[in-house]
């Protein structure tokens, strides 16, 4: 089974980066897929990608991260302007972020279209153990 967690902006915006990161990495370490509103900071994904690096185990495998971007494509000059109000107001609120597990998540593909998702096939008895590994 796959689960899904959605993180709303608006419960990351006022976290600190640590601690929005650890939230994050917390969510992925108990086997479940982040679909997060906007977007980390660069720092902060490379943050992320560090933390995540230094957990690497027989337990956690790493992760694997997507950042799907509003379509940027020609746009008129009014367009543009209004595209950089909102962002100045509403901050990285733009855009989805992806954080999967390594052990679930096989890769995240992003087509004009759609996004894909392919997952690894995992026994459920696997999974069954490492949650329970975790909660020890």
């Amino acid at each position: 089974m796959v689960t899904f967690q959605f993180v709303p902006y608006q419960d990351i915006v006022e976290l600190p980066s640590a601690k929005r990161i650890n939230k994050l990495l917390n969510i992925v370490k108990d086997n479940r897929i982040v679909i997060m509103e906007g977007r980390l900071k660069k720092e902060e994904e490379c943050e992320l990608i560090a933390m995540t690096m230094g957990e690497i185990g027989p337990r956690f495998k790493g992760i694997e991260l997507s950042v799907i971007y509003p379509e940027k494509g020609s746009k008129d000059a009014l367009t543009k302007v209004k595209d950089v109000v909102t962002s100045i107001l509403l901050g990285n609120r733009q855009g989805l972020t992806i954080i999967g597990p390594a052990s679930i998540v096989k890769k995240i593909e992003k087509n004009p279209d759609k996004i894909e998702l392919l997952t690894k096939e995992a026994s459920l008895l696997q999974i069954t153990q490492q949650n329970q590994q975790r909660k020890r």
